[in-house]
């Protein structure tokens, strides 16, 4: 069976001094202030397309990494997920760096790094981001 999420934006006035808003429709969980500022800059309390990014990709490599072990006879306790993604102006995104810690029993810490190994490479968001180097840290806590 196929999904299809929606968010939409609604942007006023020039990149540098306008500003804008992105709701999240599927959800509904809330709407949210965006500029070139928070972007290029400090955030001060907006976020941007990177955060965003963030986001779905720290969600959906938990997911596949916790689908992985427990298909394994592993299921984990806790995946702790931390997702960077650098962005430069005029160039664009040019680094992902992924980090898990996990609470796992019964695997060893060669495994663990396996598993999210595996994870990273058949996420659904790793793959559509393939363009970007994407780094991975993983270990047991």
């Amino acid at each position: 069976m196929s999904t299809t999420r929606h968010a939409k934006t609604r942007w006023e006035g020039s990149l540098m001094d306008g500003a804008g808003q992105v709701t999240l429709d599927s959800s509904g969980i809330g709407t949210y202030d965006v500029s070139w500022p928070a972007r290029a800059e400090e955030p001060n309390g907006k976020t941007s397309p990177e955060e965003l990014i963030a986001a779905a990709h720290s969600a959906c490599f938990s997911m596949a990494l916790s689908h992985a072990l427990a298909g394994a006879g592993n299921a984990p306790t806790s995946l702790d997920t931390r997702a960077e993604v650098d962005f430069t102006p005029g160039t664009g995104i040019t680094a992902i760096r992924l980090s898990v810690v996990g609470v796992v029993d019964g695997l060893t810490e060669e495994q663990f790094v396996e598993a999210a190994e595996g994870a990273k490479a058949g996420c659904p968001v790793s793959q559509a981001l393939s363009a970007v180097p994407i780094s991975l840290t993983a270990s047991l806590g």
